[in-house]
């Protein structure tokens, strides 16, 4: 057998499906589309699309980049806190239960399955916390059903667990690609200068690379120099942009979130 033989493996893929059983959690999973004078809530495919480019522009080098990704994480460690605290208290709460009295689980007779196609780490963490809360939202309606709770007390958790969910949505749509690596701050150049003028100055650890998110990828530096794709000038030095990325990748994204909600 030839030693240098390559075998074509392709990429790995699994198959997945989330099950849902409560309306509250399929409705964070679908989002919102503005009506009646109501905004625009992101889904998850939507969540999943903008996480995505923050992970890539990560991959680039990009200092914001990590920086949201770093505010992304601490929001769902401080959401996976919340969802710890409001179990158990309905620990507690079931204690009420006489211990002759059997209660068995309160699953819907046609559950949602969904198919999940996430690619990243940030999006799996949202697709567990939507898959937690549709469990507090079973119990929760168990604990009212049984008199365990009032119907104010049952609504005022519902609210406030999907009030968490909607909350990480909403910082992940404000998310923005600046267009700038490392280099471009450490050259202190134009590039640099607008983005920091755009988007405020980074901490100084971020910056430097030294702080990351426990799920940023690997940076990946090109073998290239920078490519210049605008023959602007701005202080008398050209604008630059990675080359995979567009002319216009600082601009908002908030048009492509609704392209991808109306997808839906």
């Amino acid at each position: 057998m030839p030693s240098n033989l390559q075998l074509n493996l392709g990429a790995l893929r699994s198959s997945m499906q989330l099950t849902l059983h409560t309306h509250h959690a399929t409705r964070l999973w679908h989002g919102r589309q503005p009506a009646n004078g109501k905004p625009l809530i992101i889904g998850l495919n939507a969540y999943l699309s903008i996480t995505n480019k923050m992970i890539r522009g990560a991959a680039q080098d990009d200092p914001y980049s990590d920086m949201w990704m770093i505010r992304v994480e601490e929001r769902i460690d401080a959401i996976k806190d919340h969802f710890q605290h409001i179990r158990e208290i309905l620990a507690e709460v079931f204690k009420g239960v006489p211990v002759n009295l059997s209660l068995g689980d309160n699953l819907n007779i046609q559950p949602v399955s969904l198919p999940i196609f996430a690619s990243s780490p940030l999006g799996f963490l949202a697709i567990y916390l939507i898959a937690e809360y549709d469990e507090i939202v079973r119990r929760l309606l168990l604990a009212q059903h049984v008199a365990l709770i009032d119907r104010a007390t049952l609504d005022t958790w519902l609210d406030d667990g999907a009030h968490e969910l909607r909350s990480l949505f909403a910082l992940v749509q404000q998310y923005q690609y600046s267009g700038t690596r490392r280099d471009d701050y450490a050259a202190k150049n134009a590039a640099a200068s607008n983005a920091i003028e755009k988007f405020g100055e980074l901490p100084q650890d971020v910056l430097e690379g030294t702080r990351r998110s426990r799920y940023a990828p690997p940076i990946i530096r090109p073998t290239e120099p920078y490519e210049t794709v605008s023959i602007a000038l701005v202080d008398n030095e050209p604008q630059k942009l990675l080359p995979s990325e567009p002319e216009n990748a600082a601009t908002d994204i908030s048009a492509e979130n609704r392209e991808v909600l109306n997808e839906q």
